[in-house]
């Protein structure tokens, strides 16, 4: 198996951003699969309020956000490369 990280994309217009507002919402996960397209079914099926009906009407986005790669991304994670953070998902009100 391998492992992914899935987050949002950077500067999606506020038309088109399922992650606004942010209360509620899922902003990453790093999971266990086989293919990219498992880890993003995986995602989508574990995310808070960017997902379903309500993503849908209020953004248009399909309510499909971790399935849609021009929303999200998903790398996969590799032991090479420096030694830094891989996910610190923190949000302050």
């Amino acid at each position: 198996m391998k492992l992914w990280i899935l987050r949002p994309k950077e500067n999606l217009s506020d038309e088109n951003n399922p992650w606004e507002p942010w209360y509620d919402k899922a902003f990453g996960f790093v999971i266990r699969a086989e293919t990219e397209e498992h880890a993003r079914q995986i995602a989508n099926c574990c995310g808070g309020s960017e997902t379903g009906p309500i993503s849908m009407i209020v953004y248009r986005t399909g309510g499909d956000p971790w399935l849609d790669p021009d929303l999200s991304s998903c790398v996969e994670l590799t032991p090479d490369g420096e030694e830094k953070m891989i996910l610190l998902d923190f949000h302050s009100a």
